[in-house]
């Protein structure tokens, strides 16, 4: 009863203990969860009465409450907060909560209940939500080998266990490599190029390492970025982007290119278990896309106009490389640089004058405001209150009220540290639903963000893409936040993965909309407004560069169904496969893929995007549409179209299907026409 874990979580709102648990608590925390689970199904199992929906789905769905917070407080804290002890214990971990997930959905016994009421005339009464659920427990139970013979079931088993540590590995060896590599800026011609705000950014990551008057840049997204957008040295930009997309593909502890066969191995098998011929097939089964060449026929209906644009973007940019006295030819690690130049030129458009006017807090502000406005949400940040510990100082945390109500909690991670993996997500400690002994249970909604930190007493000024990817994860947050459902199992982001980007893609539409831009965007010293001529060219130049962020994203997209395609795998060269893909796809020499495979988390890290990545294209092609029914009324801010959106996308999470969700909002489905034209790959 010492362990933390183990005691009631009473924390104010029922926060995580943070500031008493240590990495070693978690492991028997576990030991003692899992017993406790398996109890609760062993109960459901053997329940002698006849099998229904309370005793059984609804039974399942609120079973394994402890597992479960403890589970999304070591996830989370593995994700933003780590360090050596919580990373052996993830490494320890891993295939033992495969394992344990395997054990439930392999209960023999349990899903033969869960199939008799599924089966059973009684389902035809009950609520859309409630037959929802049963359909969604079922097939998780298909998809985790509930079905498969059970001479098989002990090596599936094995398999989930070893896939699980395998990305861990994987996982653990990119943000090594992240964290390690440094490439130290001692030379004023060595910081040639970089604006005060990246240089202040480089000083940061310098002292974080103990050179307090050092400039350090690194392979976080938002120190590398900048710097090969604005290093106006072409041999340290080649030497920063070569380290960027070698991750994990070098000779050494880190190394992930055998990692990644074994991977790929072992999820064919899974697959071939389950009667697939790939993994592919095996994934999409459970997506909107529904087949590979469903998925496939979209990227190709944009690969040749993203190309085709690329190119006009690449003959700017050849001009611009000339003009500044650059004899050799573009290449992947100059586009960001010439692209900044033709910007600058084409749009008159300095990141020196645009930064000023978008400071993180006044950007909260900003999409604390846009969900005002369409869904009646404050936000109230809670300050200084007794018993509120959260795992880091800069992490802050929210009221959400709606209609009067505690709505949510929100937190608000925003800035890169070593201890954080790269990139931005949104995640979870406790999702919505509703208790039948403790009534309405209010979500724990994270954002997690990898800006960078400004010096003490500076403000924390952020690009226009920053600004974007903000909006991006409170549009997952929002969804989260916003679920007005009875089970967990449908709570707020858990719907197909080519539906769950809706919310967020959706939400970067208001972070370019004038009237946000005109209340929210000031200058930090000043406090006037963002100029309408500026505002103006913001916007046009957004346009410009979608060839090139089109053609490295369907890159990844095509590479990674084309691999998890395949179903031989044997003496496979990850990194010659991917060079030949590309070359068969017509990859542009001058651009690269988003993701090269050794430090592409979003497939090896867990298998949610595995042969799916291209959910973002798919759910582009419904945010597009989405926001062109705000247009189309007039006010993108409109409350009857608001109100759908709440109604049938934001709130709903899983408890209904989504293509019938967005046809309720929209009153058709979705057409492709609108991503085309706003990402400016066809006329308007």
């Amino acid at each position: 009863m010492s362990n933390p874990l183990l005691q009631p979580w009473d924390a104010p709102y029922g926060l995580p203990p943070f500031a008493t648990t240590r990495p070693e608590h978690f492991a028997p925390a576990f030991e003692a969860a899992f017993a406790e689970h398996h109890a609760e199904l062993d109960a459901i199992a053997s329940n002698p009465e006849v099998p229904d929906f309370d005793n059984t789905i609804a039974a399942f769905d609120h079973a394994g409450g402890t597992f479960r917070r403890i589970h999304d407080m070591f996830g989370n804290l593995c994700a933003a907060h780590t360090n050596a002890e919580l990373e052996a214990a993830e490494r320890e971990l891993a295939p033992k909560l495969a394992r344990h997930e395997s054990s439930v959905y392999m209960n023999a016994l349990l899903f033969a209940r869960i199939d008799a009421v599924c089966r059973s005339p009684q389902m035809a009464t009950r609520s859309v939500e409630d037959r929802r659920l049963a359909e969604r427990i079922h097939l998780d139970f298909v998809r985790r080998g509930a079905q498969i013979a059970p001479a098989q079931r002990e090596r599936y088993a094995a398999i989930v266990a070893e896939l699980a540590s395998l990305s861990t590995r994987f996982s653990q060896h990119v943000l090594k490599d992240e964290t390690d590599w440094v490439l130290w800026l001692d030379h004023e011609a060595d910081r040639a190029g970089l604006p005060e705000d990246v240089l202040a950014a480089a000083r940061e990551a310098a002292s974080a390492r103990g050179r307090a008057q050092g400039y350090a840049i690194t392979l976080a997204r938002s120190s590398v970025v900048p710097f090969l957008t604005f290093s106006a040295r072409r041999d340290l930009r080649e030497q920063a982007f070569a380290a960027w997309v070698s991750r994990g593909a070098h000779d050494g502890p880190t190394d992930n290119r055998q990692l990644i066969v074994e991977i790929l191995k072992l999820r064919q098998e899974q697959a071939t278990l389950h009667g697939y011929a790939t993994f592919a097939d095996y994934q999409l089964v459970d997506r909107m896309a529904k087949t590979p060449a469903a998925a496939r026929s979209l990227m190709l209906e944009v690969w040749a106009p993203a190309k085709a644009t690329l190119a006009r973007e690449a003959a700017l940019l050849d001009a611009s490389r000339v003009a500044h006295g650059q004899s050799e030819a573009l290449a992947p690690w100059d586009w960001r640089y010439f692209e900044e130049k033709v910007r600058q030129a084409h749009f008159q458009l300095d990141p020196e004058e645009v930064k000023p006017y978008f400071e993180l807090d006044r950007m909260m502000q900003a999409m604390f405001g846009v969900a005002g406005r369409l869904f009646g949400l404050t936000f109230t940040e809670v300050t200084h209150a007794p018993g509120v510990r959260l795992y880091q100082s800069d992490v802050r945390l929210f009221e959400v009220h709606r209609e009067g109500r505690l709505k949510a909690l929100f937190i608000a991670d925003n800035f890169a540290r070593a201890s954080k993996r790269g990139g931005a997500w949104m995640s979870s400690y406790r999702v919505q639903h509703r208790d039948a002994v403790r009534g309405e249970v209010i979500p724990i909604v994270g954002n997690h963000n990898n800006f960078g930190k400004a010096p003490a007493g500076q403000p924390n000024l952020i690009s226009f893409d920053d600004v974007r990817t903000l909006f991006h994860e409170f549009g997952h947050g929002l969804h989260g936040m916003l679920s007005e459902v009875h089970y967990e199992r449908l709570s707020g982001t858990h719907v197909p993965q080519d539906y769950v980007e809706l919310p967020s893609q959706l939400m970067e539409h208001w972070a370019m909309a004038p009237e946000v831009l005109g209340e929210h965007a000031r200058h930090h010293r000043t406090g006037a407004p963002l100029p309408q001529a500026l505002s103006e060219r913001i916007r046009a130049a957004s346009r410009f560069g979608n060839g090139f962020e089109n053609v490295q994203y369907l890159a990844s997209t095509l590479t990674d169904l084309a691999l998890h395609s395949r179903s031989d795998f044997e003496g496979l060269d990850v990194m010659r496969f991917e060079e030949e893909e590309l070359a068969r796809i017509g990859m542009p020499r001058q651009a690269h893929p988003m993701h090269r495979f050794t430090g592409f988390r979003h497939l090896f890290s867990y298998d949610s995007y595995a042969a799916g990545y291209y959910v973002y294209l798919w759910a582009a092609v419904l945010d597009n549409d989405a926001f062109e029914a705000f247009e189309e009324a007039g006010d993108v801010f409109d409350r009857a179209t608001a109100a759908r959106l709440h109604e049938f996308v934001y709130s709903k999470g899983g408890a209904i299907d989504p293509a019938e969700g967005y046809r309720a909002f929209r009153g058709r489905d979705a057409e492709v026409g609108a991503m085309l034209r706003k990402r400016g790959l066809v006329e308007a």
